[in-house]
């Protein structure tokens, strides 16, 4: 917490006048925006150390979109800033190359200020202690979740479930009959993969590209909890997910990048049971949906502090296709859904109170209290602002 000062008053002059009272502002107290961030990666990274140390299995740093996350995330902070730089002072100079150097330089002073460095570094430090925690805790979870050995699952009850939901129809057979098992296959893979590089990339775009230096930690901190509480309830309900469980009643899906995805998730799982300290991790678990959780908060933060509105909606249209494709393909029930929707608006309005945003007209709009990592803990008022009008 960060106090600032009150200026003192100042002294009587020699003719023993009044003192003056400064109108300066008065002390105003402060608090992180990051607080919750690296809270949440402080927990999330000793529950993954204590996990590994009682199971006796090490720590991995799995690869992803581009390697590793510790490569990953550093490489795709340095292509922003030539993205950022690069073409603006090209732009100023008329694409010439006179002036190029000078040109750099002040775009550089002026968008990559302190403030943005340390939400840079702060941020994918935070997120990228969560998010490998999150992978590893995930590959613990049918070695401590089990029974006799044999990990715990909840499948049959979240089936039936989606079953009495839709009046005694099967889920896949519903979708797959009304959307069919043609094109429309293809095209909710490709937007099912595409979470794939879309979760760092949005980390940088929000880190370095954010209007304001709050939106920055108000994006990460929101993604970090949704991996937090998204690791919660794969302890919380255990579950394979229906194409796992029930693999028979998707065998009419034609072959797509998901299907190897699939493929590619149950053999590693298998090697994993079979021999814990094989490389690589077990990344299948259901309840709840992650990808409704992220692209959601993805969408819910753009919606906030996005002004383009086709940028707007084309993230809640990315993120309707997303829930159709989990369930489409069965990577997950439709409790899983409805439980990663509840964890992405959670996740948003915790993290937007931490990092200083005030919700305006019942939460359909909001506005930064700060633009900077300091928030203010009490807004000053009117009558604090000018203490001569008391």
């Amino acid at each position: 917490m960060i106090v600032t000062p009150s200026p003192a008053s100042e002294p009587a002059d020699e003719s023993g006048a009044a003192p003056r009272v400064s109108e300066e502002k008065p002390p105003v107290l402060q608090r992180h925006a990051y607080a919750m961030l690296l809270t949440v990666a402080a927990v999330m990274g000793a529950l993954a150390i204590i996990c590994s140390r009682d199971l006796g299995y090490p720590l991995r740093d799995p690869d992803g979109f581009l390697g590793p996350a510790w490569i990953r995330l550093p490489l795709l902070v340095g292509l922003a800033f030539l993205a950022d730089v690069v073409p603006r002072s090209f732009y100023r100079t008329r694409f010439r190359t006179t002036g190029f150097l000078d040109e750099a330089r002040t775009i550089v002073r002026e968008h990559w200020t302190r403030e943005r460095l340390k939400l840079v570094v702060i941020g994918l430090i935070g997120f990228y202690v969560t998010y490998v925690s999150y992978r590893n805790l995930k590959n613990f979870l049918p070695f401590i979740m089990s029974s006799d050995g044999n990990p715990r699952k909840y499948d049959r009850a979240l089936h039936r479930m989606d079953e009495w939901l839709l009046f005694g129809h099967d889920l896949s057979t519903v979708l797959h009959s009304a959307l069919g098992t043609g094109i429309s296959a293809h095209l909710l893979s490709y937007v099912y993969v595409f979470f794939l590089p879309m979760v760092p990339v949005s980390i940088v775009i929000w880190s370095v590209w954010s209007r304001n230096v709050s939106f920055g930690y108000w994006f990460v901190t929101a993604q970090c909890l949704c991996w937090a509480l998204g690791t919660l309830s794969y302890y919380a309900l255990p579950t394979l997910g229906p194409n796992f469980y029930y693999p028979s009643l998707y065998t009419d899906l034609p072959h797509t990048a998901v299907k190897d995805l699939q493929d590619a998730l149950y053999e590693g799982r298998q090697l994993k049971l079979f021999d814990p300290f094989t490389d690589g991790v077990q990344s299948v678990a259901g309840f709840a949906s992650l990808h409704v959780a992220i692209t959601v908060c993805v969408a819910l933060v753009g919606h906030y502090t996005i002004k383009t509105r086709w940028l707007r909606r084309g993230l809640w249209t990315f993120s309707a296709l997303t829930v159709t494709a989990t369930t489409y393909f069965g990577w997950h029930y439709i409790a899983d859904d409805i439980a990663g929707l509840a964890i992405a608006v959670i996740s948003v309005y915790l993290a937007g109170l931490a990092t200083g945003q005030k919700f305006d007209r019942q939460g359909r709009s909001s506005h930064p209290t700060t633009d900077t990592a300091e928030v203010p803990i009490v807004e000053p008022t009117t009558a604090d602002l000018n203490p001569s009008a008391k």
